[in-house]
């Protein structure tokens, strides 16, 4: 398949990006549902309000010995498929006991800094396509993929060739952004940085520094603000983390610079201000603030998962897990740090099919203090 260029498809959304309109409609409302989606509640225990304070109780180490652990998906049947971002293999590990096997890598990851094999989504549809997703850095650029993932064949071979639906995401040594996830309108999102390069946040027609939400061939979704681009919001510096609440909106955790990193509900269209605000309230008008900052030392964000009514949120700097309550749009209580430097710097985090959490660490990332069995899954039982 031949997909258009993203300097043609980006081009046109600058216009209508700045005012705020949509070729399918209106935008979503405040707080609104991800455009294709009815806003109704998905069924369970997390659709209540959570209590102020809840638990997080360790149950046991999933996996040892992980090389630079960053993408993780969640298979249909619980297990989990884990990539190392520096030597861009992609492993299955069993939920039950924890047998790793080996899928195979993904061609022409080129790792280095903060780039290589960075996060990984399965199909909405992978009971009939076995389709695995990821968003890695090559040598001139990030972009997304998908390969059919067959498990008939010899372990180490298992991946088809990859197939591209998205090039042209700038690249640096920094600010890769990575994060991709499909969301509850079956559309695939990805988070995009920024690379240092601070203008790209706000340049319309460049994929950096935005929240990108395209269909599952890298097309502009529908809905989207302009109808011939992918992206879906802009002013960001580095997003690693996507989750959807029970009402089906969208939340996304970002790195601030040396002031406040961010907890953002994202809204199509809408400008997160990024490089000329920093958390709430200073730096101009038209700019929507996060709905919670904490300083770097506290968290340094990068995965985000919701369960159990709350949204759960690995810091890498601040080597926690923070809990954030929610009674709709805002919180139901002060965030609470759970595990503070207990198991180092912590990369991701995903939310299995009964509530409980998977937690990946970031030891061996170049920047952490890997001790034995680094890095590790932990399964977390959560109140």
């Amino acid at each position: 398949m031949q997909h258009r260029s993203l300097t043609v498809v980006l081009a046109a959304a600058s216009l209508l990006l700045a005012a705020g309109c949509s070729a399918g409609g209106a935008l979503p409302g405040k707080g609104g549902p991800s455009p294709g989606t009815k806003g109704s509640a998905r069924p369970g225990p997390s659709s209540s309000v959570p209590p102020a304070k809840g638990s997080v109780k360790v149950t046991g180490t999933l996996a040892t010995g992980l090389d630079s652990p960053w993408g993780v998906a969640l298979l249909p049947g619980g297990d989990l498929l884990v990539g190392s971002r520096d030597t861009g293999r992609i492993y299955r590990i069993a939920a039950d006991g924890g047998k790793k096997t080996e899928l195979g890598s993904v061609p022409g990851v080129a790792p280095g800094g903060e780039g290589g094999l960075l996060g990984l989504a399965v199909s909405s549809t992978y009971g009939a396509d076995h389709q695995v997703y990821a968003y890695f850095t090559t040598e001139s650029d990030n972009r997304i993929a998908r390969m059919i993932y067959d498990e008939k064949r010899p372990a180490g071979n298992q991946l088809g060739a990859p197939d591209t639906i998205l090039r042209g995401i700038p690249k640096g040594h920094i600010h890769n952004g990575g994060r991709i996830a499909f969301g509850p309108d079956k559309m695939l999102y990805a988070a995009t940085g920024e690379t240092g390069d601070r203008k790209l946040s706000q340049d319309k027609a460049s994929p950096g520094g935005k929240i990108l939400r395209m269909t599952p061939d890298g097309e502009p979704a529908r809905g989207n603000p302009d109808a011939d681009s992918v992206v879906y919001d802009y002013g960001h510096r580095d997003v690693q983390g996507l989750a959807w609440d029970s009402h089906d909106r969208l939340w996304a955790s970002e790195f601030g610079q040396d002031t406040w990193d961010e907890l953002n509900l994202i809204e199509a269209g809408h400008n997160y201000g990024w490089p000329e605000r920093e958390g709430k309230g200073k730096g101009g008008s038209g700019f929507t603030d996060p709905v919670l900052q904490w300083k770097p030392s506290d968290a340094s964000p990068s995965g985000l998962a919701y369960a159990k009514g709350s949204l759960w949120m690995a810091a890498l700097r601040g080597e926690r897990l923070w809990r954030i309550p929610l009674d709709g749009t805002k919180p139901a209580a002060a965030p609470h740090a759970f595990l503070k430097g207990t198991y180092g710097r912590l990369r991701t985090v995903v939310a299995a099919d009964d509530g409980s959490l998977w937690l990946v660490t970031s030891n061996t990332d170049g920047r952490g203090k890997p001790h034995k069995g680094d890095d590790r899954i932990l399964h977390l039982k959560v109140t």
